[in-house]
């Protein structure tokens, strides 16, 4: 190993490499670094924005929810009053039933004391 000689350009060569290296590996360390940094803020703002948008869905689903109730106690007036309208027709269609019946028998006596007396 006495005569070991290494080329002067061969030497500057390899620090240079190594020195091109190094550097290449900090600025690699650098941009990983930004990057953790700029996701770990997008989290953060995603999180904040997903709870921004949470609430404000939850604010509109209750305003809608609010309309869908409106309806069902609309609906709910319209279906008593039809109640109350079908049992005031099936009363007055009882009370002509009654009349109905109340004639036959009627015009079944009047032709019953009218018959005799003809004959």
């Amino acid at each position: 190993m006495e005569n070991l000689k290494l080329p002067v350009a061969l030497v500057i060569a390899m620090a240079a490499q190594l020195a091109a290296g190094v550097w290449w590996v900090s600025q690699q360390a650098s941009t990983i670094s930004s990057l953790e940094e700029t996701v770990s803020q997008l989290g953060s703002r995603m999180a904040i924005e997903d709870n921004i948008n949470l609430k404000r869905d939850v604010e509109g689903n209750g305003v809608e929810i609010q309309y869908v109730w409106t309806d069902i106690e609309e609906l709910w007036e319209e279906l008593d009053a039809l109640t109350r309208t079908i049992s005031g027709i099936t009363a007055l269609q009882q009370r002509v039933a009654l009349i109905e019946n109340d004639l036959k028998y009627i015009n079944r006596d009047h032709n019953s004391i009218i018959g005799p007396m003809e004959k």
